[in-house]
């Protein structure tokens, strides 16, 4: 046992005062005369003896009684460890993600544990606590408990390291103190591994919580699988993580209204299909019912008037393959013979094609380098007669390298980039083997520049990017190339002109950064904006001459159909949903994660955090025993005679 103040043990000296006034009574007897005093001395002895036990006991518990009250004063206690004098921090990272809306043994995962911490912290403790979109630093459960009662669930996910980062900047930097990291999750399975550096610093602790069942049905995705005139198949691909079901109802609607219903029956993985009319608005919305996970219970898409994207080819060549690709059905393709090309039609464009042009004068450069400011994709197929200088004037503007020389030299076009983004997703495999499509004279590059998209055989680049220019580094008339035959033109030449206009997608994913193209014009200091319901949000974006290039990442927050407008003019919907990593509930197995502790409780935890510093205080025991020993002396004072 210990005290706080043992300065005050010193009083305990004063009891020698009752000791000394009891040895040392000061009271004067007064002799009286009797004249027989046989009965009276044998009651007289009995009554002395029961007078000094009653001194004495008296005298015991006022003793005793003083003493428990100076040691209460002393405040005295048992500490539970060597570190009872050491600060303590604590920092709890609290994961939020939408994986937590599994259901408990006590409602979700995430509402038992704020509930825990609230039950289980101290009030006015100092304590931080972090999740995945939200810090609160250097507070107390007391202040914030509203604002952890609110949380919402994120649609993302902080990495495992990014978790031990932040949690152990929010410690403060006295190195004196012990400092507790405690990370509350569920912990799924994650492309990145759960690995804890050794760190005598941190004590960090892993509360994982475990939902009651696994089960879990995903809308995953939709597409559409067939494009008819009259009609679109769109398919909705389904998962299930949990015992089969024979019947589960899959439900379309168009705004509010429900338009068609099917049911499937799902395993692990499945679909379905519904139908609905080519060439109309459609505010789409399927759902399902399904009782764990909620947020990937709704799947947002839409589909408005499809833009057509502007395409003009400048020919001094035959053109006939470019129109076989940039079709009416999604492209606007227009054909203008050099010597009649009308510069006014440039600015329109979203993709501009000069088809072996024999020589680029200075005022088509110019104008083809203001029409790439305003964000129009230029592509260049130079001819066998080509004037190099005024080629290479234009190239000097892309950072592009400049054409040396004709190399009548046979190259085969072997390698195929499939990492750029002009050929993503067009492979279902990465084919090495394949007709290699081949040139007779090429340009020779003076050094190597741009990203190449295909490439000959010695590594030289057959088509490259720089900027929003694509360029061939040969001509691909029948005479010099037989690249037009070559399954590899169509998705080539079709993704660049698909890619000169970011055409909306089905829906776009949230928390990733989306680049999505407006068709129209704004007058001077006009902006678009977001608007879902009676939020307006300004997304950041840059205006060109035919188009507004949107960029959204942090907003919108949540699923839905989101309209973008110019001031009170409706332009389109934009759909938006939430990430489906979360929905797979399986979890990482902790008992193999190093410098940690595991536990499946918060209340454990925490309370071992508390037992670390917390001391025992028996100063409230002793004011107890002072009270005991008063009542005990006002007893004996009483009844004992």
């Amino acid at each position: 046992m210990q005290f706080k103040h043992p300065e005050i043990l010193y009083a305990l000296l004063l009891l020698i005062i009752p000791i000394i006034i009891h040895l040392f009574q000061l009271r004067k007897f007064q002799k009286v005369a009797f004249t027989n005093v046989q009965f009276l001395k044998e009651l007289t002895i009995q009554t002395r003896k029961s007078s000094q036990l009653k001194k004495w006991l008296t005298l015991l518990t006022r003793m005793l009684l003083l003493a428990c009250v100076i040691i209460a004063f002393a405040q005295p206690y048992i500490s539970n460890s060597e570190s009872f004098n050491t600060k303590s921090e604590t920092v709890i990272y609290l994961d939020n993600s939408f994986s937590m809306q599994a259901q408990g043994s006590n409602g979700t995962l995430l509402n038992s544990a704020i509930q825990d911490v609230i039950e289980n912290m101290d009030e006015n403790e100092a304590i931080s606590i972090f999740t995945n979109d939200a810090s609160f630093y250097n507070t107390s459960i007391k202040a914030i408990k509203n604002d952890i009662i609110q949380l919402k669930h994120s649609p993302g996910q902080l990495g495992y390291d990014a978790v031990l980062l932040k949690g152990k900047n929010a410690f403060s930097e006295d190195k004196s103190t012990i400092k507790n990291l405690v990370l509350i999750s569920d912990f799924q399975q994650k492309e990145d591994r759960l690995t804890i550096p050794a760190d005598s610093s941190t004590n960090v602790k892993l509360v994982q919580l475990k939902p009651a069942n696994v089960s879990n049905i995903t809308i995953d995705s939709l597409y559409i699988s067939k494009s008819t005139v009259e009609n679109l198949e769109l398919t909705v691909k389904l998962k299930n993580q949990g015992e089969p079901i024979e019947t589960l109802p899959v439900s379309l609607f168009n705004d509010d209204k429900l338009i068609a219903k099917s049911a499937v029956t799902i395993e692990n993985e499945t679909s379905t299909i519904f139908t609905i009319p080519a060439n109309s608005i459609f505010n789409g919305k399927i759902t399902i019912e399904d009782t764990n996970l909620q947020y990937d219970n709704e799947l947002y898409f839409n589909i408005d008037q499809r833009e057509p994207i502007k395409v003009l080819a400048i020919n001094e060549a035959d053109d006939t393959f470019l129109k076989k690709i940039y079709t009416n059905d999604e492209f606007d393709y227009m054909s203008a013979p050099f010597n009649a090309l009308n510069y006014n039609s440039l600015d329109d464009q979203n993709l501009i094609v000069l088809n072996e042009l024999k020589e680029i004068p200075l005022s088509l450069i110019t104008a083809l380098k203001a029409f790439t400011d305003n964000g129009g994709n230029l592509l260049i197929i130079p001819s066998n007669n080509s004037t190099l200088n005024t080629y290479n004037q234009l190239f000097t503007n892309y950072n592009l390298s400049g054409f040396s020389s004709l190399n009548p030299k046979e190259k085969r076009v072997t390698t195929i980039h499939f990492s750029h983004p002009v050929l993503a997703n067009v492979f279902d495999k990465q084919i090495r083997n394949f007709q290699y499509p081949k040139v007779n004279s090429l340009y020779s590059n003076a050094s190597s520049s741009g990203t190449a998209i295909l490439s000959y055989e010695d590594g030289s680049s057959f088509l490259s990017q720089s900027e929003n220019v694509y360029r061939f580094s040969a001509a691909l008339n029948s005479d010099n190339s037989n690249f037009k035959n070559s399954p590899l033109i169509v998705p080539v030449l079709y993704n660049i002109g698909k890619q000169s206009l970011k055409v909306s997608k089905l829906y776009y994913t949230l928390g990733e950064e989306n680049s999505i193209d407006v068709t129209t014009k704004l007058q001077q200091d006009d902006i678009l904006t977001l608007v879902n319901g009676d939020n307006t949000v300004i997304p950041l974006q840059q205006t060109y001459t035919n188009k507004v290039a949107l960029k959204t990442s942090d907003y919108p927050n949540t699923s839905g159909i989101i309209a973008v407008k110019n001031k009170d003019t409706f332009l389109k919907n934009l759909s938006f949903n939430f990430n489906r990593n979360e929905s797979n509930l399986s979890y990482l197995n902790l008992n193999a994660v190093e410098n940690a502790t595991v536990n499946d409780s918060i209340t454990s935890t925490i309370n071992d955090i508390k037992s670390a510093t917390n001391v025992n205080e028996l100063w409230k025991w002793f004011v107890i025993f002072a009270l005991a020993f008063l009542i005990i002396e006002m007893l004996i004072l009483k009844f004992l005679k």
